[in-house]
């Protein structure tokens, strides 16, 4: 099996595209491009990854197909579409003609409509993903967990993979809400989910590898080791922690499964879902 990143970022720092990088991120104001990812895989043994939208513009899918079509390490696409235009179909189909465009993705988590997910003409267009075998990232806060439920059940045929486990509040160590709506939410089978983007939510100077363990324990108790796949959420992950220290994190939670186990999660997992090229 391949062992794939699932779940980074590229980008060419713009201030006003990618203003959602606040001032205690300042050290993402710069440009993060595929050659500064290819040499941390190949150190760390990766055979690829699949890029995900930083910014809700079709311009995005241009420079990150682009990417793609020049790095072959780059295996797959997730993008960014208007769902609730009136063509969404028609732009569906043209994204289908990009071998590697493989999902798309919308920024829910900074909605002021937290159900923003459930509106009538968002689900019509997520209905016609499945037509072109598209697969559809869900980012969110916790705080929708309750609505994701709602929302993938609606699409009991569509693969759905949710992003950085919804951001739990690991600063803070509260699980028990979390908890119960992950698992409700992993209860439908056509629903994976990315170990990737925890660093970020616990303590940015301070955190240790005991902060994690509780998360991961029910991520995977959830989900079950078929349908969890790593991400690391690189370069963001760097307000944080290096991506040595992001993989090492991982890796030493899952020493004890079998290889197996292992193979699934830092690859097979991710290449299953995307339908990546070997």
């Amino acid at each position: 099996m391949n062992k794939i990143d699932a779940h980074q970022h590229f980008w060419k720092f713009d201030p006003v595209r990618y203003d959602w990088i606040s001032d205690d991120m300042k050290m993402l104001r710069r440009n993060f491009l595929p050659q500064d990812l290819e040499p941390l895989l190949k150190e760390n043994g990766f055979d690829g990854c699949v890029v995900v939208q930083s910014d809700q513009s079709e311009k995005e899918n241009d420079f990150q197909l682009n990417n793609a079509e020049k790095f072959p390490f780059i295996k797959g696409v997730v993008g960014w579409v208007d769902f609730q235009a009136d063509n969404i179909e028609e732009r569906l189909s043209y994204y289908s003609t990009f071998p590697k465009m493989k999902g798309f993705r919308h920024v829910l988590q900074d909605e002021s409509d937290r159900a923003f997910m459930l509106r009538p003409a968002f689900k019509q267009g997520i209905g016609r993903l499945n037509l072109f075998n598209f697969t559809y990232d869900i980012l969110i806060f916790q705080d929708q967990l309750a609505y994701a439920k709602e929302f993938v059940s609606a699409f009991p045929d569509q693969p759905f993979v949710l992003d950085h486990l919804a951001k739990p509040d690991i600063r803070s160590a509260a699980i028990r809400e979390w908890e119960k709506d992950i698992k409700a939410l992993a209860d439908h089978e056509n629903v994976s989910c990315k170990i990737s983007g925890l660093v970020t939510e616990a303590d940015l100077k301070n955190w240790k590898f005991e902060d994690f363990k509780p998360y991961l324990d029910v991520a995977v108790a959830a989900f079950g080791t078929k349908r969890i796949m790593f991400g690391s959420d690189w370069p963001v992950c760097q307000i944080a922690a290096s991506y040595q220290q992001v993989i090492g994190l991982v890796k030493q939670y899952f020493s004890s499964f079998s290889p197996d186990e292992q193979a699934r999660f830092f690859g097979g997992n991710a290449s299953a879902f995307y339908r990546l090229a070997e």
